[in-house]
């Protein structure tokens, strides 16, 4: 049995845990309440067609952008580049990356770093698109995606050189679980690299109802909140770059998209998915702009 083999009967046994919260008809669910909120939100049809038509297909996390009307595709792979570049290790054999979308990212991290990568998500519908792109991409002898959550990864104790992340651990309602399974599975040494929308710091979530509300949201952290999850699990924070002024832009170029492909996409979406979605995202550009979120990227070690 190969490495990934061993791994993966572990998460088989560990997935049987999973399943202990039964619902009022007795059939058991697995997950938690926000994780199963989070799953059947990017499970549904209108998202598919709209984070594969508008966010650009491959990524949906945020983008850097370097003239207003960049596309959203080439802003998003500069975040990927941008993150790469501050690895420190000479060489990465196995990467994890928690809430993987549509693989675009295991995808960039195989080729560009020669790597494994353990491709961890929730959604179903997200994880068969991103299968059938490793596969198109010659990626999916190096890919592995999995159904299951950030909160319990099916990854042995300092297995990884690398643990990534990109803007999915909005959805946890503990986000210091997410944190501690970064750290265990990190081998000594091993590098955290992390992207998140957050409140600003001393920000309540009060000042946030309309953004919260689009994804059933109670909260958002914040980067003190953050550094000092990561501080409790044993991870040394190396740097974080604050990029807040990017998350206003990126929103507001996905909602210029989404307006100005509103017909195509009413061929495969609702127009009430649309109208919500639009509202939504207008939140988070006037709440971005008021300063009252943050995103970056942060990196952390696993201390010695």
């Amino acid at each position: 049995m190969t490495e990934y083999g061993r791994r993966y009967e572990s998460f088989a046994t560990k997935s049987l845990e999973w399943v202990a919260t039964a619902n009022d008809e007795g059939a058991f669910l697995p997950y938690t309440e926000s994780e199963r909120v989070a799953r059947a939100a990017y499970d549904s049809d209108d998202a598919g067609a709209f984070y594969s038509q508008i966010w650009g297909g491959d990524d949906i996390h945020l983008g850097l952008y370097e003239s207003p009307d960049e596309p959203i595709a080439d802003a998003s792979h500069r975040t990927m580049q941008r993150m790469v570049e501050k690895i420190q290790q000479d060489k990465i054999n196995y990467i994890v990356d928690l809430g993987s979308g549509y693989c675009g990212a295991a995808r960039f991290l195989s080729s560009e770093l020669s790597s494994q990568v353990l491709a961890v998500n929730l959604s179903g519908e997200q994880n068969r698109r991103a299968e059938a792109l490793n596969e198109r991409a010659g990626a999916n002898e190096h890919i592995s995606v999995v159904d299951a959550s950030y909160n319990d990864v099916p990854a042995d104790d300092a297995s990884a050189d690398l643990v990534w992340s990109q803007d999915a651990f909005l959805h946890a309602e503990r986000r210091d679980l997410p944190m501690a399974e970064a750290a265990r599975v990190l081998k000594t040494g091993g590098e955290f690299l992390f992207t998140d929308p957050m409140a600003a710091d001393g920000v309540s979530a009060s000042e946030l109802s309309g953004v919260l509300e689009r994804l059933n949201l109670s909260s958002l952290s914040s980067p003190e909140k953050y550094k000092q999850l990561a501080a409790d699990a044993g991870l040394e924070l190396v740097e974080f770059d604050d990029y807040s002024a990017m998350l206003p832009k990126h929103y507001g170029r996905v909602l210029e998209e989404t307006q100005a492909n509103a017909e195509e996409l009413l061929k495969t979406a609702s127009q009430q998915y649309l109208d919500g979605m639009m509202k939504g995202l207008q939140h988070w550009v006037d709440a971005g702009n008021r300063g009252l979120l943050s995103w970056g990227i942060f990196h952390f070690r696993k201390a010695q």
